[in-house]
């Protein structure tokens, strides 16, 4: 993972940094094997949850996720 600094980059260092990413001078900052495994895998649960629930069980969680989101407070 990246650390980010505390420092803000101001325009012309902000400019200068794309262009040297874009003519190769400095390397982009490359995920992680273990991130990118991850991200491969939660794809892959999303589709095979949908895939396994029956078109009620989709409603009902839909009707929980509805009636949260409109929920007086």
């Amino acid at each position: 993972m990246k650390t980010r600094t505390g420092k803000k980059l101001d325009l012309n260092q902000l400019a200068k940094r794309i262009v040297d990413e874009a003519t190769g001078a400095i390397e982009k900052a490359v995920d992680s094997p273990k991130t990118l495994a991850g991200r491969a895998g939660g794809k892959k649960g999303g589709r095979a949850r949908a895939a396994s629930l029956t078109a009620e069980q989709r409603v009902e969680i839909a009707t929980v996720a509805a009636q949260a989101r409109w929920k007086k407070t």
